[in-house]
This record gives C-alpha cells, structure tokens and sequence, in this order.
C-alpha cells in the first residue's frame, strides 16, 4: 500500500506565559526551574515534574501539581524532590545531576517510565526510572545500547540526550512489537577525551547530533522491566535541515498518536554551540514539529520548515541561558493539549496546542 503523501505539520502552537519560575529563596531551585516532564498520579491530578538546579549546577527532579483556572494551567503548587543524583554513576568531580526528565506513561505496562540525563563521570548518558505514581521512582539504571556491527562504532561510548519513549508498543525492525525511545547520540567525544576529533558511525557522513530511534522488544519488557534499559536496532530518524536547527536537533515531550501519524515537538539550535558540558551562549532554540509514520515510526513524514515557537518575550530571551525554548512535555486539560516548556533554562512555560485546519 503507498504512503500518504503529507506535505506540511498542520499544527501551530499559542503561548500563554509563564506557569512556574525559580524561587531565589528555595536552595534547590536558586539557579532555575526548567524543562519538566508530566503526568498524571493516579486520582487524576496533574502533575509537573521539573529540572531544579541548585547553586553548582546540581540538578533535582521536583514535583508540582499543576493549578487549573478556565481550562488552562494556570500556576503549579510545588510538593518537594522526588529524584536527586544519589547514585555514583549520576555525579561527577565538578558537577551532578539528574537533568532534563520526560515521562511517558505506558498502559501496557501499568507504570510511568521516566527518562533522565544522568550527569556522571563520564558526561552526559541517558538513565530510565518507573513510577506508579509519580512520587516514588525505581532506578533501571543507564540505558545500554547494544552492539551493531554494521554501524561500526559502540554508542555507549558516546554521550547522549532527549530520550522520549513511545506509549504503546509498536512494530520493530524485525515485525515483533516492540518499545521504542528516541535518542541524541553525540559524536564528539573531546568534552571526555580531549582533542577534537568527531567519531561517528559508519555511513553517517554528517557529524551533527540528530534523533535516532531504538527498540526493545515487548516480550522481554514484559518478563522483566529492567529490559528497557537494554535497546538494540538502532537508526537514524532525522537530522537538521532548516535554518533555525542547523546546528542540532533533539526530541521534545514523548511522541503522540494524532490522525496523520506520530507527532514529535522537536527542538532546534541555530547559532553557536560552546565547546564542552558549558552552558551556552550563543545558541538559540527553537521548537519544531515532525510527523512520524504510524507503522513505522523511524520514517519522517512531513517537518515544519519554521519554528512552531521560538525564543521572543524577555522570559524566553533572558536567564540563565539566554534565547532557549525548549518543550518537554505535553498534556490534554478538558479535549485541549497544552505544551510545557523551558524558557531560558530559568522558568516554564506554558503554549496551546493547536491543529491547523487545511484552506
């Protein structure tokens, strides 16, 4: 059967305004609050689960209940940490953290799945928790990525960002169903090793961090949930290609099921990229959309030339990192879909989600 053709992304997003910022009084969250994940516990409350960075750039995992007034969030009510970097594998000399989390709950499981940027001795690596109920995580551990000898290269050599699970099984490579997350991998290994030689695997001519997909088949999720941190099958999705992402592109929130397909809140880095785990300042970010294949997600389909949001009110242009939008997570308040994000790695924000009627 031939693929529908899809020529454009008919979404757009609205933002709305600030939902959340730094309490300067709170030591846990003195140098920002950003980049959360979501979900709901189970009474149905909505929750957000934010990066809080402390003075060092230590980062926490907190949560807030988000505050509903007309049908749109309309503040948070903060309720304390639910994940430190208390593991060795998440600390290093000079810094610490569980960053950047995204929550994807998956009925075929019965848990929420957490993915996490664990910052150890190694740099930056992807790490998997589950909840019931978004209050008490049980660490998988680091994701292990299985070896591919055609791809000629081991990617847990390399650091790696932006893992987004999907919230059903679906098909992998080889026809069994299957969880599949979306990836970062990042081929210059000088912030490790020193130098500035870029490794990447065989085939990929463009050195540029992009989104990969990887699997993990369900049965082997099913006898032991640990098996999502063991991924094999991996492939390249997309890489940049438009001017407000030329320098890299990365998932956002977890993929959702929409009529067309799967869509994907990407975010993209025009500019500048410091060397090393600094943080930025002549980058800027961006937020874009893509439309994934229903049967097979690691197709793209269509892709915002544009931004859907970029970085223009003072939150989004001023803080800790200036110039930064970047969405993490997505919810549905009364039929509407609403998208959180960080602004200037300082605040959260808050934007309608909308579907864009063809003319």
């Amino acid at each position: 059967m031939a693929r529908a053709v899809i020529t454009d992304v008919p979404y757009r997003l609205t933002r709305l305004g600030v939902i959340m910022s730094a309490d300067p009084e709170a030591a846990f969250e003195a140098e920002g609050v950003l980049n959360p994940a979501s979900g709901r516990s189970p009474d149905g409350r909505l929750w957000l689960l934010p990066r809080l960075v402390a003075a060092g750039n230590v980062s926490r995992v907190g949560i807030a209940e988000v505050l509903v007034r007309d049908g749109r969030p309309a503040g948070v009510r903060r309720d304390g940490v639910v994940l430190a970097p208390d593991a060795g594998w998440e600390r290093s000399h000079d810094h610490a953290g569980v960053e950047d989390p995204r929550t994807t709950w998956i009925a075929g499981l019965g848990v929420h799945v957490m993915s996490y940027v664990a910052f150890g001795p190694l740099g930056p690596r992807p790490a998997l928790a589950v909840s019931g109920d978004l209050r008490t995580w049980r660490r998988l551990g680091p994701v292990h990525f299985e070896y591919q000898p055609e791809l000629d290269a081991d990617l847990n050599l390399f650091p790696n960002k932006d893992v987004v699970y999907f919230p059903e099984a679906i098909p992998g490579p080889d026809g069994r169903l299957a969880y599949a997350m979306l990836h970062r991998p990042m081929w210059d290994l000088g912030a490790i090793i020193g130098g500035s030689d870029i490794y990447r695997p065989a085939g990929l001519d463009d050195p540029r961090p992009g989104i990969w997909i990887s699997y993990t088949p369900v049965d082997e999720v099913r006898d032991d949930v640990r098996a999502l941190t063991h991924v094999r099958s991996h492939r390249l999705v997309a890489l940049s290609e438009y001017e407000y992402e030329a320098v890299q592109i990365g998932a956002g929130p977890p993929p959702i099921r929409v009529g067309e397909g799967w869509l994907l809140i990407h975010h993209g880095v025009s500019g500048t990229l410091a060397a090393g785990w600094n943080r930025q300042r002549n980058a800027r970010y961006c937020a874009g959309a893509m439309l994934l294949d229903p049967g097979d997600p690691g197709t793209v389909l269509a892709r915002t030339t544009s931004p859907l949001l970029e970085p223009l009110v003072t939150e989004e242009r001023d803080g800790t990192v200036p110039n930064v939008v970047f969405p993490t997570a997505i919810e549905e308040i009364d039929g509407q879909r609403f998208v959180f994000y960080g602004m200037a790695d300082s605040s959260i924000g808050v934007a309608r989600l909308d579907s864009v009627e063809a003319p």
